[in-house]
């Protein structure tokens, strides 16, 4: 489960107060692992982690005991901490629980029209750029740019299940895949059968096809493990 950030009232007036030391601190720690900063298997020490985030070391360690909560990392007392390994399971396990969001949001999307086809459609013309520059030639910031589209299209159905819990299972799953995904960038070779898959996804959502929906997004899956060379 996420944690909510802890913002409190005053006993005078009842103002908001700024977020606790070691919520900041760990939204610090968390964007260092989502954005690559610190990558999956990585070993650093707190004295590191208390330089790289630059607060007082209670509130990281706090920080360190929520994020290791979350299983985004190991302590290793007295010497450390290691990163969330990638593992052949955990990869797996993530890419499937995202799949079957992704498929019961897709129904969702579709049957309660929890977004309009305009927003679809602008969603589209974003991967239709991303697939038209990587048919040119592909660099770094293409790569991170993909990146965004892709997960742009999974959060559109994972925000598409109208469920509180679900939606904190859906999130910490995707930030667990944030990790993953920074210790292997998209290769040349991924970015355009993903973009096209997402393609015809996007299409069937437009179409209002549930079924055909579904079904492509358990083929994008396999596809997604079979890159990862599980298949």
């Amino acid at each position: 489960m996420r944690k909510n950030i802890a913002i409190t009232e005053s006993s005078k007036g009842g103002q908001l107060q700024p977020p606790l030391m070691a919520d900041k601190a760990f939204l610090i720690l968390k964007s260092l692992l989502i954005n690559g900063n610190l990558k999956a298997g990585q070993f650093i020490s707190i004295s590191d982690l208390v330089t790289i985030i630059k607060l007082p070391l209670a509130p990281v360690r706090e920080a360190v005991k929520h994020a290791e909560s979350l299983g985004f990392l190991t302590v290793l007392p007295k010497k450390g901490l290691v990163v969330m390994q990638a593992s052949p399971t955990l990869i797996k396990e993530c890419f499937h629980l995202r799949s079957i969001f992704d498929q019961e949001g897709a129904r969702d999307l579709i049957e309660n029209s929890r977004v309009t086809i305009t927003h679809l459609i602008n969603l589209k013309k974003k991967h239709l750029q991303i697939l038209k520059s990587a048919q040119k030639g592909i660099n770094a910031k293409l790569q991170n740019e993909a990146m965004e589209v892709d997960w742009e299209m999974h959060s559109l159905l994972g925000s598409s299940i109208n469920n509180g819990v679900a939606q904190q299972s859906y999130e910490h799953n995707k930030d667990c895949l944030w990790i993953i995904q920074r210790s292997r960038p998209p290769l040349p070779d991924r970015i355009i059968p993903a973009m096209t898959e997402h393609l015809e996804i996007i299409d069937a959502l437009i179409s209002g096809n549930a079924d055909k929906s579904t079904k492509l997004i358990r083929k994008h899956f396999q596809q997604t493990l079979r890159w990862w060379g599980f298949i």
